[in-house]
């Protein structure tokens, strides 16, 4: 796997790790009883993306990782 295959697939699975992480942890505005006036209801209060662009960069690397030790042992 060549550098820019490898940071291909990385940014592929740090994307969809990310969308699967967005929805832990998120409680909308209806949820909590603080309704701003303007928004939608169903709009997050704290959504936390820092802490969800870490844990999805770590959980990318793991799985990158993954991958790429298999498409070594797959080659050799």
């Amino acid at each position: 796997m060549t550098i820019g295959g490898g940071l291909a697939v990385y940014f592929v699975i740090w994307w969809t790790v990310l969308f699967v992480t967005l929805p832990f942890g998120v409680r909308s505005q209806a949820e909590s009883g603080e309704v701003q006036k303007g928004t939608d209801p169903g709009a997050p209060v704290l959504p936390g993306l820092a802490k969800k662009a870490v844990a999805t960069s770590i959980i990318a690397g793991i799985v990158f990782c993954i991958v790429w030790y298999i498409w070594t042992e797959l080659d050799a």
